[in-house]
């Protein structure tokens, strides 16, 4: 299983972490839950803000982590379209994870304005949040429907992560630094397809739907997420996009691993969906950078210094790569999904 925090870059966040007030967006979300508790094992922060706008979910949360058996955890009612708010939970706070988002498609391309509201406005307000309050470091969390988008969810977080870029220009020599990680769909994520076919199975269906025999995506793990986004916060410089070195499947092998028996029909691609996924467009890749385990895209104005030492010792990667979900050189077979889903 892929692990992108060896025991080195672990302990190397410890001084990055320990003794910092940390604030997540979305927090009360299925990366927030696991960040939070990757955090409380490993790390001693003195705050970890939970922002979020679901007083259920904050409360379901506490009762998780409460602030009694963690004091560090605090839970802040707010939403990141509201400046005002976002400004004074970001009070005194180091480091900031932006997890919030409106992810579901369909309703996005059903209801536009609330998706620009919160993916767009809100990235806006987070980059002026951040400035003024004076934060060390910020991670925005992306997706690779960002990449060449047909769909409002992915041409809002496309435009998210061009602000959370482009605010190195305006942040100053010694504000915050800001960085996009981006990676594909998340098992046992809500919003993955995985949930969806054990509730069909569980519920005892003759069938499950795929959308199209040909359809395949990178797959992640919510542990591996969170993983990957301590290692890009211990690794950046600002203005890079992440993108780690994961695995595709087809979705036809995915459900057959899952539900071995059950026969499968095709519905259709849903409004908005693609066959396939990308990461990294031939465009990107003028400006990409390659490690073991990810890929580093630099902004297009390169000029910070430090780039030139970080990428030093890096391949840069053919000016026609591209990193897609059905040309990947890593895929995933039953076996292997099947040790991630029992892992999840």
């Amino acid at each position: 299983m892929l692990n992108f925090l060896d025991d080195k870059s672990a302990e190397t966040l410890g001084p990055q972490l320990n003794g910092k007030t940390i604030l997540l967006t979305g927090g009360t979300g299925s990366f927030g839950n696991a960040f939070v508790a990757k955090i409380l094992a490993n790390y001693r922060p003195k705050r970890l803000v939970v922002f979020s706008r679901d007083e259920m979910k904050q409360y379901e949360m506490e009762q998780r982590f409460s602030q009694r058996d963690y004091p560090c955890m605090r839970y802040f009612i707010g939403d990141v379209r509201d400046a005002d708010r976002l400004e004074m939970a970001m009070r005194d706070t180091d480091i900031v994870i932006h997890a919030a988002a409106l992810k579901h498609v369909p309703a996005a391309e059903y209801n536009p304005f609330e998706c620009i509201r919160t993916n767009i406005h809100g990235a806006e307000n987070v980059v002026n949040a951040a400035i003024r309050c004076g934060v060390r470091r910020v991670v925005a969390l992306s997706t690779d429907k960002a990449v060449n988008p047909i769909n409002l969810y992915g041409s809002s977080k496309l435009a998210s992560d061009k602000i959370m870029i482009a605010a190195r220009n305006i942040s100053g020599t010694h504000g915050p630094r800001f960085c996009v990680v981006r990676y594909g769909n998340v098992l046992g994520s809500r919003g993955s397809v995985v949930p969806f076919f054990r509730r069909k199975i569980q519920d005892g269906a003759t069938s499950l739907p795929v959308t199209d025999e040909r359809m395949t995506r990178f797959w992640i793990t919510l542990d591996q997420g969170v993983e990957f986004v301590l290692s890009c916060l211990n690794d950046m410089v600002g203005g890079e996009i992440f993108v780690p070195k994961i695995p595709s499947m087809k979705i036809t092998d995915l459900a057959r691993t899952m539900a071995p028996d059950l026969p499968q029909e095709i519905v259709g691609i849903r409004p908005g969906e693609k066959l396939h996924e990308i990461m990294i467009t031939p465009d990107d890749a003028r400006t990409t950078y390659e490690k073991s385990d990810r890929y580093m895209i630099l902004p297009q104005f390169n000029v910070e210094p430090e780039y030139a030492e970080l990428t030093k010792n890096l391949n840069k990667v053919p000016d026609d790569f591209e990193y897609s979900s059905h040309t990947n050189d890593q895929w995933l077979d039953e076996a292997g999904m099947r040790a991630l889903l029992e892992a999840n």
